[in-house]
Order: structure tokens, then C-alpha cells, then sequence
């Protein structure tokens, strides 16, 4: 499993980066998944016979990359889901936007998950905050590089927060526009505490340099 990229290992929990455009977790589609990668990484570094546990305990949108933790017991999983859902974990994401947005703010919506799978802003959605700090703007393609703090885990949050307000992320075919490039969206730094040794834990990677990233390639580095 070279493709793998794993950034943490021991007992109870694994730290990667999921590639962009891989699922989070297997669905109808039977594509493969960042779970399944894992397990068979495991399976095949420590000679695991039967199956591997793997506890997911947070997702990532299938176009959107970035660092990810999975739990390997049952005890782990437990512990770490319960960080995620009382909003204990630290999660930044990098982001591309269109247009000039400026200094840095905190934005309150209520998002809705409508029939076709997009989520709308709407007074009878689920409240969606983040904190967003402008980064760098290019004036040439007219965007802005900007690091987001997610306060909430909402359906396609970052992306309907932003797009709302007509700042659509760069190759955000669903929410912005169709131009068959890679979502400007990476979620670059994780922190958490062990589920087991309570020690802190705090990962950071930046994004490859390839499509619009390319336009900030220096403060990428």
C-alpha cells in the first residue's frame, strides 16, 4: 500500500492523508475507499489474519483531502467519536475562494441537506459555524487563499457557507462552477487528544501544488 500516506501509527489510532476524490467510507458505488486502503495496509504491515477493525469516527467529502485519524479498537473509537461530536477536535481546512474576501470573521448559518443531496442555507437547517482568516489574494485570477476553523461538522458546510455568499471554492463543481478542475479544499491541520495515552496530539500538512493551488504555491510551503 505505498499509495498510502500515513503520518501516525500505534495501537489505537492511524493518522493519513485521504487522497482527493477517494471516499471517506465504502457506499453503493462499491468504489474503494480511504477505509478500505487503511485496513489493508494493516492487514498487510503486521500479518493480521480475518478482518481488521477500523473504527471512522469523522468523514471527509469524497472530492476534498486532507488529514484524517481512524481508530484501531473499539475503546479508541469510542473515546474519539465522542471528541468529534462535543466539538473537542481541531480541524483547519485551506481553501480557495473566488473573489476578494478580506481580515478574517466568524459566519452563523443554519444549513439544510435537501432530496438531491446538495445543502442549502435555510431558517430550518442545522446551525453551521466556522471562523475563516484570509491568507493571500491574487489579484490577477481574482481569489483568495483562506484558512477556515470548522466549529461544525455540517453536510457540505465549508462549500455552502462560502458559496452563499458568492465566494464558491475553485473547482467546486457542485457549488461553484464546471470546469472539471480539483476542489480547492484540503483539511490541513488536526488536532485531538489520545484516546488512551491523553496526550495532545497536532498534525499539519499542506496540499500538493498542482491545479489552482499552484496560484499560491509559496505560501504553501
Amino acid at each position: 500500500m505505498n499509495s498510502l500516506n500515513v503520518l501516525y501509527e500505534d495501537n489505537h489510532i492511524i493518522v493519513v492523508e485521504k487522497p482527493y476524490n477517494i471516499l471517506s467510507q465504502g457506499d453503493s458505488t462499491g468504489d474503494l475507499s480511504l477505509m478500505d486502503m487503511v485496513k489493508a495496509y494493516i492487514k498487510e504491515k503486521y500479518h493480521k489474519p480475518g478482518n481488521v477493525f477500523l473504527g471512522l469516527v469523522h468523514r471527509l467529502d469524497r472530492p476534498v483531502g486532507g488529514i484524517m485519524v481512524f481508530a484501531r479498537s473499539s475503546k479508541a473509537a469510542s473515546r474519539l467519536t465522542k471528541e468529534f461530536s462535543s466539538h473537542q477536535v481541531v480541524k483547519k481546512y485551506l481553501a480557495i475562494v473566488h473573489g476578494k474576501l478580506e481580515g478574517k470573521g466568524e459566519w452563523v448559518d443554519k444549513i439544510l441537506k435537501d432530496n438531491s443531496g446538495n445543502s442549502v442555507v435555510s431558517p430550518s437547517g442545522k446551525e453551521a459555524i466556522l471562523d475563516y482568516e484570509v491568507l493571500a489574494y491574487d489579484k490577477k485570477n481574482d481569489c483568495t487563499l483562506v484558512s477556515i476553523l470548522l466549529k461544525t461538522g455540517r453536510h457540505h458546510q465549508i462549500r455552502v457557507q462560502f458559496s452563499s455568499r458568492g465566494y464558491y471554492l475553485l473547482g467546486d463543481q457542485r457549488y461553484g462552477v464546471l470546469d472539471h478542475v480539483q476542489i480547492c479544499l484540503f483539511s490541513y491541520y488536526l488536532s485531538f487528544i489520545h484516546p488512551v495515552t491523553k496526550e495532545e496530539m497536532k498534525f499539519q500538512l499542506y496540499p500538493k501544488i498542482s491545479g489552482y493551488w499552484k496560484i499560491f504555491e509559496t505560501k504553501l510551503r
